[in-house]
């Protein structure tokens, strides 16, 4: 496949690029400042709150799939509902898949699926809870959105630079958990669980997924 990747130097954009490489997919780094020696990646310069340059980068990429990785900390809701608004709206008009990396806060709590994530401090402290509830609303707008083909995948609570295992738990809306509790995937498994999404889609538009115990 041909894969576009914007947030391609971000900690998850970055794992995405060098999976997708790694697998002999075609991979456009689509980023402020795009960099890249791999031969099988094409870095592109995109500033992804212009629309005009998002839709000309995709058009001519003739890109089987797009994936959006960009996160903002501190929270910045305007910006990450917008940035996701103009991605879906390219790729609907050029019949492009997107898979959005987004946020564990739009997942459903353990025990109590009435409860957001983003609203459950046991999983959330305050000082995250307004990142949190912007991968909410980045989800409304992929929910709302009438002719975007999307998946949105949430990772779990913990997402950290770590060891590619290649194994991982998948589930759909509500967050997984370990025995401990411990909620939690690395950056390197989370990007096998994007392009294993990416060539054989399920059959959900949100998943999750996380940390299998003994990988």
């Amino acid at each position: 496949m041909t894969i576009a990747v914007l947030g391609a130097t971000g900690m998850v954009g970055g794992r995405v690029v060098g999976e997708a490489s790694a697998r002999g997919h075609r991979v456009l780094a689509l980023s402020r400042k795009p960099a890249s020696e791999d031969p099988a990646v094409t870095p592109v310069a995109v500033d992804v709150t212009d629309p005009a340059a998002v839709r000309e980068a995709l058009a001519g990429s003739a890109a089987d799939a797009v994936v959006l990785t960009v996160r903002t900390f501190p929270a910045d809701q305007e910006f990450l509902v917008g940035a996701t608004r103009t991605v879906l709206d390219a790729a609907a008009r050029l019949g492009i898949r997107v898979l959005v990396v987004g946020g564990a806060g739009a997942l459903r709590s353990p025990g109590d699926r009435a409860l957001l994530v983003a609203e459950n401090p046991v999983y959330v402290p305050d000082e995250y809870r307004s990142v949190a509830l912007a991968g909410v609303a980045q989800l409304r707008t992929c929910q709302a959105h009438p002719g975007a083909d999307w998946v949105y995948l949430s990772p779990p609570a913990v997402l950290e630079p770590g060891e590619r295992t290649g194994r991982y738990r998948r589930g759909t809306d509500t967050l997984l958990t370990d025995a401990d509790g411990g909620s939690r995937i690395s950056a390197e498994d989370l990007a096998v669980a994007v392009l294993d999404e990416l060539e054989r889609p399920g059959a959900h538009r949100h998943l999750t997924v996380a940390h299998q115990r003994g990988a």
